[in-house]
């Protein structure tokens, strides 16, 4: 009996004292981690939310850049940080869904290591090529690529990217060869884009949007199965007659795993909160992504039946990264 009574009194302790936690939280600055360089779509999407928790709540949040392996550094940091609630990290379907499937050894596990806290957004991905380029259609592309397979380069984030993966999709649909030149994010692709050192870049409609509309680039086709709202001259890859590339990113905040229930209820609801304002939902949407919000039960889901229905999409591509 004193035994029972000892472990119902730690258990309360615990209880009161998770309570207390998520009364007082936060009571120190949150860094939010992005895993790609500053200028691209997730790093504006995590900026726009971390200055909105701000302004919102009088929150401090701390936006911390942790580019490269496709993501895998910020999440590893992210998994290897005290489970506190003052580290998070705006996880993608790149990072989160595809490493586990293209790494065979990866440095922490997305299931186990890391936790979800809430979806904020998903935005498909968008073929640029540089205002000058020769190509005006992705048929002039592929018919380009089968008269000398292997001479045009394609440029992504990162190996092992949702951008990545389409490009391996549409080569095996098209029956053609590129060569793919990872860069760390779109900030460092950019330059050589535009100074021809490349011939094309997929990434976000986020990311890629102001370029476009600034004349910088010219898009090619979106992987969405309807035209975008933002980019409504555009067609897409199903119009162009290339099936089965159809895909987009999802972000959403992760966090330590055996980060307390109550400070994940508590940044759930602010998240949620905050993608509710007017004016952040205009922001979102005029950037071309669509705004999700979840609960963590609900974000878990959507990304364990994203690696479900992405597994065999990897296997049939052939791509393994190590």
């Amino acid at each position: 009996m004193r035994l029972l009574h000892r472990i119902l009194a730690t258990a309360c302790l615990l209880a009161v004292g998770a309570t207390a936690l998520a009364q007082d939280y936060p009571a120190k600055p949150i860094k939010f981690i992005v895993p790609f360089p500053p200028g691209g779509g997730t790093d504006s999407l995590t900026r726009l939310m971390a200055t909105k928790l701000t302004d919102t709540l009088k929150w401090t949040v701390v936006v911390d850049n942790k580019p490269g392996a496709g993501g895998n550094l910020a999440l590893d940091s992210t998994a290897k940080a005290p489970a506190d609630g003052y580290t998070l990290v705006m996880a993608q379907t790149d990072n989160v869904v595809l490493n586990p499937l293209l790494y065979s050894k990866l440095t922490y596990d997305p299931v186990k290591d890391l936790i979800p806290v809430g979806l904020v957004a998903s935005g498909p991905a968008v073929l640029v090529v540089r205002a000058d380029s020769p190509y005006k259609t992705l048929a002039d592309v592929i018919a380009a690529a089968k008269a000398q397979p292997g001479r045009l380069t394609f440029a992504s984030p990162g190996t092992g990217t949702v951008a990545h993966l389409i490009s391996e999709l549409w080569q095996k649909s098209s029956g053609m060869k590129l060569t793919h030149v990872p860069y760390r994010g779109m900030s460092q692709a950019l330059p050589d884009l535009i100074g021809g050192q490349v011939d094309m870049y997929m990434g976000s409609i986020p990311t890629l949007q102001s370029h476009i509309q600034g004349g910088k680039v010219r898009a090619l086709g979106v992987t969405t199965a309807k035209r975008s709202p933002v980019l409504p001259n555009v067609p897409t890859y199903t119009e162009s007659g290339i099936a089965g590339v159809e895909l987009a990113s999802v972000w959403g905040v992760m966090a330590p795993a055996g980060t307390p229930p109550e400070v994940v209820s508590r940044v759930n609801a602010a998240v949620n909160q905050v993608l509710q304002q007017p004016d952040t939902r205009a922001k979102i949407l005029a950037s071309g992504a669509d705004i999700l919000g979840s609960t963590p039960k609900e974000m878990g889901e959507l990304y364990a039946a994203d690696r479900a229905r992405l597994a065999p999409v990897v296997r049939d591509s052939g791509t393994k990264l190590d």
